[in-house]
């Protein structure tokens, strides 16, 4: 299951990230990090997190902060570092609403349209917590998170898994197995890897300006945006 050429392939399925596009949890994820680096003795401000660590996932963001700080980070700790910073999110998550304005809604119509699916660097559980608060996670025929894959954002691993987990609800759904699939990201990193996945993609300026998001093939100002219309529009689009 691949996207073709400029308009040659109806929408056949569509991935979300998560993070930046349907929840607006990196606020949270940020409070989460600081609360378990400050027992550690180390401050992370939010300007260097979105600046330099937003794209990683746990893993990724603990290894960079001991790398940037020139300190060796063994495996053991790394372990306990992410359980406890997943714990932290997890009491944070459940205080409160975590999605999008409008991120629902854009569920239940693309899911209507097409098989949907996730590809995240979040945690599983994570994710799973939020979507079961909302009611929605009935709509997604894959989650594939953090650790899922041998690699992670921008590497394509994770779409090429969501996208290989999709392929017998595209078939059930009698939609064109040759179709286009699209995925909707809100970050560089991410679209790098939907790309790479060979996929069309629709940037979600919520995180970043949408100048920074010119290699999608389609951006819109938010995920209430993410139409139909929108999705067979980055389907058409010239590579």
């Amino acid at each position: 299951m691949t996207a073709r050429g400029p308009g040659a392939a109806p929408l056949a399925g569509v991935i979300f990230d998560f993070d930046g596009v349907l929840a607006d949890t990196e606020p949270l994820h940020l409070r989460a990090y600081q609360d378990v680096l400050a027992e550690r003795g180390m401050t992370l401000g939010a300007a260097d997190y979105y600046d330099r660590y937003l794209g990683f996932d746990d893993d990724g963001v603990f290894r960079t902060v001991w790398s940037d700080r020139g300190l060796n980070l063994d495996e053991e700790t790394l372990v306990e570092l992410i359980r406890v910073k997943g714990e932290r999110f997890e009491a944070l998550a459940g205080q409160g609403e975590a999605l999008f304005p409008g991120a629902a809604d854009c569920i239940r119509r693309v899911a209507a349209e097409a098989p949907i699916a996730i590809a995240s660097g979040a945690l599983a559980p994570e994710i799973e917590t939020v979507l079961a608060a909302a009611g929605l996670r009935r709509h997604f025929r894959a989650v594939v998170a953090s650790g899922d894959t041998p690699r992670s954002k921008p590497a394509p691993d994770p779409y090429l898994r969501a996208l290989e987990l999709l392929r017998p609800h595209v078939a059930a759904s009698a939609l064109d197995p040759g179709g286009c699939v699209v995925a909707v990201e809100d970050s560089m990193w991410g679209i790098e890897s939907a790309i790479a996945a060979g996929l069309r993609c629709v940037g979600v300026a919520q995180t970043y300006a949408a100048n920074r998001l010119e290699t999608a093939h389609v951006v819109v100002p938010t995920i209430a945006d993410v139409t139909p219309e929108a999705l067979r529009a980055a389907c058409a689009a010239d590579a």
